[in-house]
Order: C-alpha cells, then sequence, then structure tokens
C-alpha cells in the first residue's frame, strides 16, 4: 500500500502555497486567515465574561482556556487564553458585539490588533553625542564628527536619525539638561539650515530637552524611561503633537542591572508598556503617535533578552508599532571584538525580527541593516 506523504508548511507566504495545491485564487485572501492560528492571553476577566468568551470560541470551533474554578465563580477574576485562527477570531469578536458584560469592546480590540500589516520595517540610525556610549563613546562629541556620520546614514538609507546627549548605559550618571542641550541644538540647527526631511529623534528622558528640540523641529521623542524620569514628559509630547517610543526600563541606569528578575518577563513587559501607553493617551498624546519598545539591556538578563527577541510578535498586540534595539549590545557577549563584529552579528537577530514583522530596528551601522531590508525584501522574505 502507498504511504502517505506529509509536510509541515512553515512560512508567511500561505497565498502561495494555497496557490501550489489549485485552490481557488478569488478566494484565497480571505481563506488565509482560516490557517494563520493565534494564542491570545487576555487578562482579568471576570468569571461572567470568561465564560462567555469560552462559549463563544467553541460555538466556532475555536477554545479558551480560562481558571478551573471559572465555572462555579469561585474567582473573582481569570486570565483567558483564546486560541484560533484569524478567520475564528474575527468570528468571535463579531459575536462578542452582541455580548453584555463590556464584551463589545474586548471583540472591536480583537479585530483592531491582531491583523498585522506588511510596512516595510524601517532603519533607525543612532547618532551619539557623547563621551561615554557603550560602542562609539566620543567618537562623535565633536560637531563637525557629528554631522560627517548624520550625513552618512542619511545617504545610507536611514528612515529617522535618533540623536542622544546623555549615555543611558548600565551605571552611567545623568546628564544635565545644559550639557543635553549644548551638544543637540547645534545638530538640530545643521539640520534645519540645510533642510534635511528624514524624520529625528530625540533621546532623551528630560522634559526641558524634549521640549526645546521639539521646538527646533525633532518629530520624535525616544524616553527610555518610560515617563518615569520626567513625570512632565507626556504633557511636553501632547503640547507639540509629536510622536514618542515609549521604553519598558526595570530601574534607571544606575542599578537597572543589578539581578533583574521577573516572574513572568513578558506578562510584565507587557502589562507595563499597556499601562504606558493608556498613561500617554489620558495625557493627550494620540494612540497612533505611540510606538514602543521593549527595552533590550534595560534591566534584562541576556537570557531575558533572547526571549524577548523570539517573542516579540507578542507585543504587537498592543495596538502600536514596535522599535527594537539589539545594535551591539551586550547580549551579544562581544565586549572585546570590534565594531563592525558585533555589527555583523547585530544584522544576524535583526534577520529574525523582521522575519517577525518588527516596525524599526534602532541600530548604530544603517547601511549593513538597510542591505538586509532590501535582500529579505527582494527574497520575498
Amino acid at each position: 500500500m502507498h504511504d502517505f506523504v506529509l509536510k509541515e508548511i512553515v512560512t508567511d507566504n500561505l497565498d502561495k502555497e494555497l496557490s501550489s495545491v489549485g485552490f481557488d485564487k478569488s478566494y484565497i485572501k480571505k481563506a488565509r486567515d482560516k490557517f494563520v492560528y493565534k494564542n491570545i492571553k487576555i487578562f482579568g476577566l471576570t468569571p461572567a465574561q470568561a465564560n462567555i468568551l469560552k462559549q463563544t470560541a467553541l460555538s466556532v470551533g475555536a477554545d479558551c482556556a480560562t481558571h478551573r474554578e471559572t465555572i462555579t465563580a469561585k474567582v473573582e477574576k481569570t486570565d483567558c487564553i483564546l486560541g484560533g485562527s484569524l478567520s475564528q477570531i474575527d468570528k468571535i469578536a463579531q459575536k462578542l458585539a452582541l455580548q453584555p458584560f463590556g464584551l463589545k469592546k474586548l471583540g472591536e480590540m480583537l479585530m483592531q490588533r491582531y491583523v498585522k500589516n506588511d510596512e516595510r520595517c524601517k532603519i533607525v540610525g543612532i547618532l551619539n553625542l557623547t563621551t561615554n556610549s557603550f560602542s562609539d563613546g566620543g567618537e562623535f562629541y565633536e560637531f563637525n564628527n557629528a554631522i560627517e556620520h548624520l550625513n552618512e546614514m542619511l545617504k545610507d538609507g536611514a528612515d529617522i536619525i535618533d540623536i542622544g546627549a546623555e549615555s543611558t548605559k548600565p551605571y552611567c550618571e545623568p546628564v544635565s539638561d545644559d550639557e543635553q542641550l549644548a551638544k543637540l541644538v547645534p545638530v538640530l540647527e545643521y539640520i534645519k539650515e540645510n533642510k534635511i526631511t528624514t524624520a529625528i529623534s530625540i533621546d532623551t528622558r528630560s522634559a526641558n530637552v524634549a521640549q526645546k528640540c521639539l521646538e527646533l523641529g525633532a518629530d520624535i521623542i525616544n524616553d527610555v524611561s518610560g515617563f518615569d524620569y520626567d513625570i512632565k514628559m507626556p504633557d511636553v509630547i501632547a503640547e507639540f503633537n509629536a510622536k514618542v517610543v515609549i521604553q519598558h526600563s526595570k530601574g534607571t541606569p544606575q542599578n537597572m542591572q543589578d539581578n533583574p528578575f521577573y516572574e513572568n518577563l513578558m506578562d510584565e513587559i507587557y502589562l507595563e508598556l499597556e499601562k504606558k501607553i493608556e498613561l500617554a493617551v489620558s495625557k493627550g498624546i494620540k494612540r497612533e503617535n505611540v510606538i514602543i519598545d521593549p527595552g533590550i539591556g534595560f534591566g534584562k538578563t541576556r537570557q531575558d533578552n533572547f526571549e524577548i527577541i523570539n517573542r516579540i510578535e507578542e507585543l504587537y498586540g498592543l495596538g502600536c508599532p514596535v522599535m527594537l534595539g539589539i545594535s551591539r549590545k551586550s547580549l551579544l557577549n562581544m565586549q572585546n571584538e570590534d565594531n563592525f563584529i558585533k555589527d555583523i552579528f547585530t544584522v544576524a537577530l535583526n534577520t529574525l525580527a523582521v522575519n517577525k514583522k518588527v516596525d524599526f530596528l534602532r541600530v548604530h551601522n544603517v547601511k549593513l541593516n538597510k542591505m538586509l531590508i532590501n535582500l529579505l525584501e527582494n527574497a520575498g522574505l
């Protein structure tokens, strides 16, 4: 008797695979969602909400895991894991629109957040105007060197330039607003005088520095503290209708690497970023102006950093673009190697991030990473 031949398909290009078996081409885009499976964790539902969600999931052939006492209502709250294809989740979301207990809102969130767009990953070039940054401290501290590197990154195709005048590597001390501005202002004035149109991000934790830079034409504020350092930061960003990168960071540069520990790494990062997004929105920042960053190396062990990279897609459920900054960091375990070697391994790891549809990569070597994006795009990956 002839044996069956079986092969698992591991690809994002399901359209091509469906077409290869002779599937009706006019129906491929709709059918594709039946073959994309998602496991979505939903936090803090009441027993009534969880029971309705479970029954709704079962009604479309999906499932939902809840606390074992949900059915008896012996727990006040339960986290749930909803599992199903995108097609089933869409049906669940539509059914939830007719349910009580606030489940209509849950349905809307499911529909909005779990279809990742196919926009090209953007490259954010790093310009450190510091003496003590971990990989290029002092290299671009002088104005002429900074401008030369700025123009080099623009030539190499940077989509955004992220300029900072304060190192936030582990155990660094804060830099005063005046010191930061003394370095940032001349570069911003050069950008304005030369009519450079590439988006400019300012890497600062200070609301005063952010305000002055936004007045001079900066587009984005990259706050590695996630508003923890300066409580005025959200108000300043809202005033200018600017974009903001909210990064997760556990502790401060002075203590963040003193034995960081998490009970559940990705849950804790996710929930903390969710709080920061809600804070931003409550202060008048548009949700579409928020970018999130899980903060590789900011209060994380090396193992934590790799887990974040492997599970970065979980953060897409926050409904905001995601930035990832791996470039030359200690997770590479290459303190004694030169920067070019670090850049090669950064590109290797960034390949994983690009394949997982990360929106932004923050890097030192723009040219190499732009070549990576072009290579993968041309290969259809």
